[in-house]
């Protein structure tokens, strides 16, 4: 994209970053095509909302005497899952997942429903977050919000000592949140960092529950990649403010609270796309195709001295990213972009009853349903409505067809959402970089095709186009380039090539 030197928007008010990316944010969301606002029927539906869903059949149970704890960003409000463990004989663990029963308060064909159905997704951008539903539902009506009495459908998983699924179950349960914890201070306890958080100590017995959950987490892990599950691991950029001043991008990586919830939930929508399969029902499915640029993920992994087989092989792709992950670990997050845009994005689809789509080529699974986070993305409410018509032997909620196009549609809106979340990313880095237009960084090509080359800055985490020098570059590339221009509102940051 082209544009004249006058279009830089030098010198951005410092005072005024936040509400700059906000109005970017809000202008953006429009131009993809999502609603910003509830309108004035979806506010009185919610005015007719009195309290959280207590009503209950006979078929629900009471676990609120279980030691759940949610954990989750520092920020988050949003609260769809409690996790909690059990220790079993003969080394096994039952692992339950009480995920937030949005249904009961959001009716199919309601107008909240409508409003969440055409955004499909809580858009979350560095400026502010534009919910999928209004936040009084989100972050208090529904959400697992700490010492409050919730309903949830549970996902019950017994694993044994390496890991394997032996048996599962899921029903409705009433629960109560007895700690709301963060991922990086629950991380830097486990592993020995900093001191225990004080949440868990206020709950008896919570530390050694969490630890259980820990040690099963990573058994979990380490089966799924004995099955070919990619170690990916890739630098995502978070906002930096100081009030309203934007400071850094600084990287948030993975850590061993992540990993808990991670692979709970990756187990857990495993469990639910089999239920719905037990029952012959039609469900939606998560799944990423083999990639179609193998040959390009080969060159790579020859780059690096290693050889893989001409064919896509989930395995072999694993193998060869841990010896790169262990001969070169701080370049290991530039490696893992270049495969993940090399394997492609995700998409919904549906699966017919007896079914055999396509699994998450990533994850090393073949039965994948998102389910876990029914607050924030509309395919996991869906599955949400599947799951408890057939437990409780209801006709199923939704038609084939009516399925086939929402999978079609839900895909296209969390393309459109990643792209605002990512412009608006732009734009902050626009504001970091326009007082050094002329230096020279150490970057990798993210992106190359007809449309344009893509680079990342090794640090700042900042991607922008190559505007010359391209000729040649592909996927994983590295080179050196120098800032040309940038543009604050538009999100646009151009480089050229010098080495």
């Amino acid at each position: 994209m082209e544009f004249q030197k006058g279009d830089n928007m030098t010198n951005t008010d410092d005072r005024q970053h936040r509400s700059l990316l906000k109005k970017i944010a809000h202008r953006v969301m429009m131009e993809r095509g999502f609603s910003l606002d509830f309108s004035p029927q979806a506010i009185a539906e919610l005015d007719g909302i009195h309290g959280p869903a207590t009503r209950a059949d006979e078929s629900t149970r009471d676990l609120r005497n279980l030691l759940w704890c949610s954990i989750d960003n520092d920020d988050s409000r949003d609260l769809d899952q409690l996790t909690h463990a059990e220790a079993m004989p003969n080394g096994a663990v039952k692992v339950l997942v009480a995920i937030a029963d949005v249904d009961a308060l959001v009716k199919k064909q309601s107008v909240l429903d409508d409003h969440a159905r055409q955004n499909t997704t809580s858009v979350y951008t560095v400026a502010e977050t534009f919910p999928m539903l209004p936040e009084r539902l989100s972050t208090d009506l529904t959400s697992l919000n700490y010492e409050s009495d919730r309903l949830a459908i549970v996902i019950e998983m017994v694993l044994a000592g390496d890991g394997s699924l032996q048996s599962s179950d899921l029903y409705g349960a009433t629960v109560r949140n007895r700690a709301k914890l963060a991922y990086n201070s629950v991380a830097a306890w486990l592993e020995g960092n900093d001191p225990m958080p004080k949440e868990i100590g206020k709950v008896m017995g919570l530390d050694e529950n969490l630890r259980l959950q820990d040690r099963v987490a990573q058994k979990l892990k380490a089966l799924r990649h004995l099955h070919g599950a990619l170690d990916l691991e890739t630098i995502e950029a978070r906002p930096v403010f100081v009030g309203d001043e934007l400071k850094d991008l600084e990287a948030d990586k993975k850590n061993r609270a992540k990993d808990i919830i991670e692979d709970f939930m990756i187990a857990a929508n495993g469990v639910t796309a089999r239920y719905l399969a037990s029952k012959n029902v039609t469900s939606l499915r998560r799944v990423v195709r083999i990639p179609k640029r193998w040959d390009r993920i080969i060159e790579l992994a020859a780059e690096r001295g290693s050889t893989l087989p001409k064919e896509p092989d989930a395995k072999a792709l694993e193998q060869f990213l841990v010896s790169a992950k262990a001969a070169d670990p701080l370049r290991y997050p530039d490696l893992s972009l270049s495969v993940i845009k090399l394997l492609g994005a995700g998409e919904y689809v549906v699966e017919l009853p007896g079914g055999s789509i396509a699994g998450h080529f990533g994850l090393a699974v073949k039965d994948y349903a998102h389910s876990t986070a029914p607050n924030r993305r509309y395919p996991d409410l869906i599955t949400q409505r599947l799951l408890k018509a057939a437990v409780a032997g209801r006709s199923r909620p939704y038609e084939n067809d009516e399925l086939e196009a929402l999978a079609k549609h839900c895909t296209e809106a969390e393309d459109a959402a990643k792209k605002v979340e990512r412009q608006v990313v732009k734009s902050a880095a626009a504001i970091l970089l326009e007082s050094r237009i002329g230096e020279q960084f150490d970057a990798i090509v993210t992106g190359a095709s007809n449309k344009g080359t893509w680079v990342r800055l090794l640090r700042p985490p900042i991607e922008g186009r190559l505007e010359s020098g391209f000729e040649g570059l592909d996927v994983g590339h590295r080179l050196r380039v120098q800032l040309v221009r940038t543009n604050v509102e538009r999100g646009y940051i151009d480089f050229k090539r010098v080495a």
